[in-house]
């Protein structure tokens, strides 16, 4: 398995619109080409159906693992659904379990772990600090991954993006998109997931002056803020509505979101909304 993984990540480099062959860049990168052309069948209805209530059960214990997942869907379904095929869809979805894990080395090197920069500190102003996370969004025919950016202040969501894999380039996108038109924070806070521990996610933040934070290993409720949110979109709109394609899911989410940041009052707020906050500190500072 690890074999394939590989051959398919190398894959990606292989250039269509390129002077060598396909044949000829297979062969450099010792690959088949098979594995270019190759394309990943979707999953079945049946899987899709339950991938949407593992998220569900996933937002109601962070902490259930595989072997609790499948124990839920059995009682939940009726149906006698084994634990191998819960695990797989658990890892095609970047659902993991949240529990205290003993760590006794941190990764270094290019692609390395910065420590938790929130604890203690008096979070008084927008622009202070900014949390990112991705999270699974179920359609009707299929799924998408969304990334959003919050102001950890005002609740405000900054900026949003989605797409069909869990790489590194759609999160780059959003966040350079973010810094142009909002300005740099003084902290970015993540988990350690691979795309914010990734050369160049880390390297446009340094770029921009951000000092980076992340949360301990299955500390969830480091970044509580921006898991709130995810709780919200899903069973104030995502659930319901049941998207059928991405086309209608981003213009679904584009109407939450301004609505969410414009319209909703917030009870953490005094009942005002997150962009009377954000826009109402940030005309005050200038």
């Amino acid at each position: 398995m690890r074999t394939v993984g590989n051959s398919r990540e190398k894959a990606k480099l292989v250039e269509r619109n390129c002077q060598l062959s396909i044949r000829r860049q297979c062969e450099l990168l010792g690959i088949p080409r098979s594995v270019v052309y190759y394309q990943l069948s979707g999953e079945s209805p049946e899987n899709l159906a339950l991938m949407e209530n593992i998220d569900k059960l996933h937002l109601e214990d962070p902490a259930a693992g595989s072997r609790r997942m499948f124990k839920y869907l059995r009682r939940l379904t009726g149906k006698q659904i084994g634990r191998r095929k819960v695990r797989r869809l658990m890892r095609v979805m970047g659902v993991e379990a949240i529990y205290p894990r003993k760590r006794t080395t941190i990764p270094g090197g290019p692609e390395g772990i910065f420590p938790y920069r929130l604890r203690g500190l008096t979070i008084s102003r927008p622009n202070q600090v900014w949390c990112a996370d991705i999270s699974y969004i179920p359609m009707r025919r299929g799924y998408v991954y969304l990334f959003a950016i919050m102001d950890w202040y005002s609740r405000r969501i900054i900026d949003w993006e989605i797409s069909t894999t869990l790489d590194t380039a759609f999160c780059i996108l959003c966040l350079k998109r973010a810094l142009n038109d909002f300005g740099a924070p003084e902290i970015m806070n993540t988990d350690q997931g691979c795309q914010f521990t990734s050369e160049k996610w880390i390297d446009c933040l340094q770029d921009a002056g951000v000092t980076i934070s992340m949360d301990g290993k299955g500390r969830w409720v480091d970044n509580v803020m921006i898991e709130r949110f995810w709780r919200s979109i899903k069973y104030e709109d995502i659930y319901l509505k049941s998207y059928e394609n991405p086309k209608q899911l981003t213009q679904g989410i584009a109407a939450y979101v301004l609505r969410y940041n414009t319209i909703r009052p917030h009870e953490s707020l005094d009942d005002k909304t997150p962009d009377e906050i954000y826009r109402g500190e940030v005309k005050k500072a200038a």
